[in-house]
Parts: structure tokens; sequence; C-alpha cells
């Protein structure tokens, strides 16, 4: 092993310094006069090499100071722990760059966009511009706390912001601790009541179905209050999908926004969500009254196709022939829920938006409680609906039944159930 250097640390001249040594390389003449000193008061600089073999260097007020970094530095490269302390001065919107390149890349297209909008309206703004070394705990929690408005969305920047600073981590040790890993959702998350989670009643619905357009009533009232399928579903449906003869249809893709536009995205939801949904002779005359207006081609385009939409494949389109998408769903729901006289207003204390009961997506929720009521199994009915888990349809999509209500206060009040069943006593 080479011998260490003697001079190492070195004295760095200074020009504002009066010993002999910095007098002589910088002259008064040329530097102008400075008082005499017998010791020199300059920077005292470390020299060493990182584990690559460069060599680095960092300056010391005092020699003592340079020692012990020498010191520290030396044993982090021999026990390979060593970071190399300028890889931590990056700004955040500058590792947001290189980090977000790969994953972009990881996510769905509805994933990926909510944490690009998370990004732009809350992260970048507030530490864009810090190196990722700077950030610390306590200022990081208080912005969260103060800025972040709705348990939703401080949940999802802390996992944004710890995913982005662990890496970091990861990526060469940029930084020694993630001071977003611990941070605290301090807003109350909101519980929807009851009545607001409730999908409307069949009477409610018969009055909804009587104000859309009796194209739309073809869509919803014939098929998606059949079926229970996501508006994305029916929406990138395409007639290869329609098995006339078994009266099923296959899953295979969705239709979604990105960015403002619609693509097709070859996977739905989740992995659940690739089945066959059995239809109902009035879903089937759905399926039939667009085929015989919209004659859609039975060729196959390459699921996930992107942009190009081959919208001459799609079953369910809008009444110009477009594709459909949320916003030439809304607009006739919404008109009809208001002349229905059912729609109710929600301000949503999280993001502040009004948000209008019923949705198109209660759909779902009424086939759910429909198949349960009917005796339909657990399994059956996840299998249906395309979820991952069974439980999730009992307890976030099953709801009481119309009577239910009715059917309480009776026993209460001590009267014999329907069934003739005597009360427990």
């Amino acid at each position: 092993m080479a011998p260490r250097a003697a001079n190492n640390p070195r004295q760095i001249r200074s020009k504002s310094c009066g010993c002999t040594l910095c007098l002589a390389k910088y002259p008064p003449e040329q530097y102008g006069d400075r008082r005499p000193k017998r010791d020199c008061s300059g920077s005292w600089q470390a020299r060493y090499r990182d584990p690559a073999g460069r060599q680095l260097a960092k300056n010391f007020a005092k020699k003592k100071e340079a020692d012990a970094f020498l010191d520290r530095v030396r044993s982090a490269v021999r026990e390979r722990t060593y970071r190399d302390p300028k890889r931590g001065e990056i700004r955040l919107s500058a590792w947001w760059d290189t980090w977000w390149e790969v994953g972009s890349k990881k996510a769905r297209v509805g994933t990926r966009n909510r944490k690009v909008g998370l990004w732009e309206k809350y992260v970048a703004p507030a530490w864009g511009q810090y190196r990722i070394m700077d950030l610390e705990y306590m200022e990081l929690q208080q912005w969260l706390t103060s800025t972040v408005p709705g348990f939703d969305n401080q949940k999802k920047v802390k996992e944004l912001l710890a995913g982005l600073l662990d890496a970091a981590i990861r990526d060469g040790e940029r930084i020694s601790h993630n001071p977003a890993a611990k941070l605290e959702i301090t807003a109350a998350k909101w519980a929807r009541h009851p009545d607001d989670l409730a999908p409307p009643t069949e009477a409610q619905y018969a009055l909804i179905h009587a104000a859309l357009p009796p194209y739309y009533q073809v869509i919803f009232r014939d098929f998606a209050h059949e079926t229970g399928m996501r508006p994305g579903e029916y929406a990138g449906l395409r007639l290869h999908c329609v098995d006339e003869e078994e009266q099923v249809v296959h899953i295979k893709e969705i239709l979604v926004f990105d960015g403002g536009r619609l693509m097709r995205q070859e996977a739905p939801k989740t992995s659940a969500g690739f089945r066959t949904v059995p239809l109902t002779p009035r879903a089937m005359s759905a399926i039939n009254f667009m085929k015989e207006k919209w004659r859609p081609a039975r060729t196959r385009s390459r699921i996930g196709d992107g942009y190009d939409l081959h919208v001459e494949e799609l079953v369910f389109r809008g009444p110009r022939g477009a594709a459909l998408n949320r916003n030439n769903l809304k607009r006739p729901w919404h008109t009809a829920i208001k002349q229905a006289g059912v729609a109710r207003q929600m301000v949503n204390p999280e993001t502040g938006r009004v948000e209008l009961w019923p949705r198109i997506y209660d759909y779902r929720h009424v086939v759910s409680t429909r198949l349960h009521h009917n005796g339909i199994s657990e399994r059956d009915a996840q299998s249906a609906l395309g979820h991952d888990r069974g439980a999730r349809v009992t307890w976030l999509y099953t709801h009481q039944s119309e009577d239910s209500r009715e059917k309480v206060r009776a026993a209460l009040a001590g009267q014999p159930p329907a069934s003739g069943l005597r009360l427990a006593e």
C-alpha cells in the first residue's frame, strides 16, 4: 500500500492572509497590503479518493476538522459504506425527471396521471428547487398539514414523496435517510353518509330512465342496469368479444382518458376485470340494437392499440357514432337525474368540488345488491362484477333492501316477520 501523503491535509494559501508564505504567493504590490501574521489563516484541504478511484477534495477551517474528515471517509471507502455528498445536492425537480423516466413506465394510465397531477400541484411548487439532502422531516410535516387538503390527497402525496426519496437512497445512497417515510396524515378521513353510498331505488331508476333520451335508455336502462359493467368496459366492448350463442360478453380491455385523450388500455381495472359477464335478454337486446344501428366490424385490432380506437369495431357508441366517454355519458345522465327530481348535491370536503348523486357507477351497486338478495353466492357475485376479493362485494357494493327499515321497525315493535317465523325471546 502506498504511503499516505505527508501534506494531506494541506493548507491553502489565502490572498487575505499576511503570513510569510501567503505574502510570497500573493505579493502585496499586486494583491494589496495585509497586516503581517505569524500563523497562516488559510483553509485546510483534505484530499481523498472515492471507491471509483476519482480524486476529490473538501476544505475545512481547521486542520483537526480535515483530519477527522479524512479518517471517516477512508473508513467508509474501505468498508464500502462511502456516500458521495455531492450526489445529494441534486434538486428535487431534477431527481423527479430522472425517477419519473422509469416510474412512468410501471403504472397504469390513471395512476400515472394522478402522480403527475400531485407532483405539479403540490410537491413541485413547494420543494422542487430544494436539494434532496436539505429536505427535513418537520418542514415536510408542517407543509403536508397546512398545504395539502384532505385525507386522500395527503396520503397520496406522502406515498409519492416517500417513494421519490426512497429511490434516492437506493441510487447509491444520495441521501442517508428518507425524511418523508414517517410523515403523518393529519386530515380527517371523509366518511360518506350511508344514504350517499346507497344506489337509487328501482322507483328512482324508473324516473331517471324515463327522463333519458331514447338512445341513452338503451345504454343505461337496458345494459348498464342489467350487467353492472363499468362505463369504460362497455365503452370498449367490441363485437368479437360478444358470444351471441352463449349470450355472454368477454371483457378484455377498457377505454380510459389519458391527459384529455381517449385511449385503449389492454387490461381492465384489476386482473379480476378479465371476466365473462352473462347477459339477460334485455342486455342482449341492447347489443342487438347497437349492432343494427352501427354495424360494428368483427375485425380484431391489436388490444391496447393506444389512441387508435378503431371505432368501427365498437358495439356501444355515442349518438353520433363517436366512442363513448365520460362527457357524452355524464351530460345526458346529469340532465335526466335533475329532471327526474332525484339529483342531490354533495360537497366533497376534501376537494371542495360539488358532486351529484346518483352516479352512473351506482349501477354496479344495484346489480350487486340484486344478486345478493336473490341468493347468489359471494364468489359468483365477485366473478360477475370483477373484484379481486369477494368480501369487497359484500361490504362495499351490497346495500340494504328497500323495505329493510320497515322490517327493522316491525321487529323492534315486536311484530312477527313476514315469513311467519317467531322472533327469539
